[in-house]
């Protein structure tokens, strides 16, 4: 399989790192400070810069996320998406204030439509994720979105308004 079949299949390959200026909006966001990075490695974190990481060893979907804030760049894949997604709804309700979200822009899938009840900015082309070496994986054939969950929609729409196009309007979760 070529490298942009890898990043939108289940290739086991979990480690694909978002692009620097993704995490400065992110971090632009959530008030300027990543607090917690639940699915993320040593090396990645160099750039996240978060207080707090968990890594693949330790399972951050056993573990509570308690923080300010929240970076989450879930493992994507079949079986993978929906239980990340799930916990970081589940956590927002109990553990944080708010949090950025990158994922596919896989609308139609079942996984994803919770997202849509909050603000998303659909970002401009195919982000291309790095690799584990760092260098940008091109030819990516899906569009990502950041999901925004918190008060402060504001200063989300203001950090990623020149990244892609902003939804702020809030749908009822639970359509077909």
């Amino acid at each position: 399989m070529n490298d942009h079949q890898l990043i939108n299949q289940d290739s086991g390959n979990t480690e694909w790192f978002t692009p620097p200026k993704i995490i400065e909006a992110a971090r632009k966001a959530l008030g300027g400070r990543i607090w917690l990075d639940p699915a993320s490695c040593a090396k990645a974190n160099d750039h996240i810069q978060a207080y707090e990481y968990f890594d693949k060893e330790d399972d951050g979907l056993s573990k509570l996320w308690e923080a300010e804030t929240v970076w989450l760049n879930h493992p994507f894949g079949r079986g993978l998406n929906e239980s990340w997604i799930d916990k970081l709804l589940y956590e927002y309700q109990f553990r944080f204030k708010e949090s950025c979200n990158i994922c596919f822009a896989a609308t139609s899938e079942k996984w994803f439509r919770p997202l849509l009840a909050y603000p998303q900015c659909f970002l401009y082309g195919r982000t291309n994720y790095l690799g584990p070496d760092g260098i940008p994986v091109k030819g990516v054939t899906k569009g990502s979105v950041v999901t925004y969950l918190g008060p402060n929609t504001d200063r989300f729409v203001e950090a990623f308004s020149k990244l892609g196009c902003v939804k702020v309007a809030v749908y009822p979760y639970g359509h077909d």
